[in-house]
């Protein structure tokens, strides 16, 4: 619009056009007739071009206003002065019809803004509401996240009540059959030979209920005591998930071993109703504690430090999560002495995600079909999932058998156990079950 303006400012039309008016007047007495009209319509051609140029200033001008911007004006100026200076030749439409077009074109203006006024008035309440709706809804959920944490949080409570109160009593019991009679480990097993049958349904929901706690605490706390060493997160829990699933490698292992040695030693004394089988069982559901869960403790750290998958900065160890893979360790080896026994789901990275078996972590791809690598694994009866496991998963994030390696950017150190270490914590002690088993005196 601008330009426009500048551009009729340069050409001095209006200037040019007053002095042919002014030149006209002192000549109009001495031009003939057909000189007259020719100065006539020579003003009105210039006089048409200078309006030209002012409507396109005024489309411009209005343009630039926006939608209802400058309507006013248009209205009170513009519109009366086209209807005064032009003339309808039609016979059937009066100057009384103009002014109604116009009254009525004002009146649907006026009632499209208004109508948008109301529409814009709605959308800002409609808007309003459903913002306070989804904020409603966000603390309703929230309190049922919560309630339910309490009621399992209770559940947990009861069993933990109602187990410990069963322990105190088989044991009670077995004090008060001691007082009575010296007993030996037969003498003992004779009196209750199916005490492991009657106590399975209760230890397997404290061990269930034992394995969830190990997810939601002791996972944890493994988890920021290695954060302190190494920053990718992803290497951390790998770390973590490889060492749990070595312990369950590692307490089945010693639960084979534990049972066999059991069994040599009672089989030539064995002269009870109860099978041979039932006895041993029985006997290692009482004497869990002598479990050496250390020596499993060093298998899981010996197959950790040769893994490709995970790396340490050289100025740490694995054995810095001793504690959890020892509790871990003590969980399933508890877990084999269960009729069905309780294990972890066999995995590979790169699988098909399972959503039965595995919920995915909080930053996880939720449509990708692949698991990139496990963070805890599904606890499984047979093939029956008991407690799901955790997974992430990405798209277009395949797993490779060099990514483990490639993930930690700190310098590694070989962490083999010598010879000499194996031996010395394999010989520190002599056999618990022999010692265990003699006859008292």
């Amino acid at each position: 619009m601008a330009d426009t303006l500048r551009r009729l400012v340069n050409t001095t039309t209006y200037k040019l056009l007053q002095n042919k008016l002014e030149s006209w007047y002192r000549e109009y007495h001495i031009n003939s007739c057909d000189q007259n009209l020719n100065r006539c319509c020579e003003l009105i051609e210039l006089t048409s071009k200078v309006q030209g140029e002012l409507f396109t200033i005024l489309s411009l001008t209005a343009s630039e206003g926006g939608v209802y911007s400058g309507v006013d004006t248009i209205k009170s100026r513009f519109l009366p002065w086209l209807g005064s200076s032009f003339t309808v030749l039609t016979s059937g439409v009066t100057s009384d019809t103009s002014l109604t077009l116009m009254k009525e074109s004002a009146e649907k203006d006026q009632k499209l803004r208004e109508q948008a006024t109301v529409h814009e008035k709605e959308m800002i309440e409609l808007e309003t509401e459903l913002n306070t709706t989804r904020r409603q809804l966000g603390t309703v959920k929230q309190e049922l996240a919560e309630v339910h944490m309490e009621l399992d949080d209770t559940q947990n409570k009861s069993a933990a009540t109602f187990l410990a109160t069963e322990d105190e009593i088989i044991q009670l019991r077995a004090e008060i059959l001691g007082r009575r009679s010296p007993i030996s480990f037969s003498s003992l097993t004779s009196h209750s030979p199916t005490s492991s049958k009657l106590t399975s349904a209760s230890r397997h929901a404290r061990l269930v209920s034992r394995f969830n706690d190990l997810y939601a605490n002791e996972r944890l706390n493994a988890q920021n005591l290695l954060r302190r060493y190494v920053d990718d997160l992803e290497m951390v829990q790998k770390i973590i998930f490889i060492a749990t699933t070595e312990a369950f490698q590692a307490a089945k292992m010693a639960f084979r071993q534990f049972k066999l040695r059991v069994r040599k030693t009672l089989s030539p004394s064995h002269h009870r109703p109860e099978s041979l089988d039932e006895a041993v069982m029985d006997y290692i559901i009482r004497n869990q504690d002598l479990y050496d869960v250390q020596s499993s403790i060093d298998d899981v750290i010996r197959s950790m430090s040769i893994n490709p998958k995970i790396s340490l900065p050289s100025e740490v160890d694995f054995i810095l999560i001793s504690s959890f893979i020892r509790d871990v360790c003590r969980v399933a080896f508890a877990m084999q002495t269960l009729e069905p026994p309780l294990g972890i789901a066999f995995t590979t990275d790169g699988e098909l995600f399972n959503e039965k078996k595995y919920r995915r972590s909080y930053d996880s791809d939720f449509t990708a079909p692949l698991v990139v690598y496990h963070i805890w694994p599904a606890l499984m009866e047979n093939d029956t999932i008991i407690a799901k496991g955790e997974a992430f998963t990405k798209r277009g994030a395949l797993w490779s058998p060099s990514k483990g390696r490639s993930r930690s950017s700190s310098p590694t150190r070989s962490r083999s156990t010598s010879p000499a270490r194996a031996l010395t914590s394999r010989s520190r002690s002599p056999s618990p079950i022999r010692r265990s088993i003699s006859p008292r005196r």
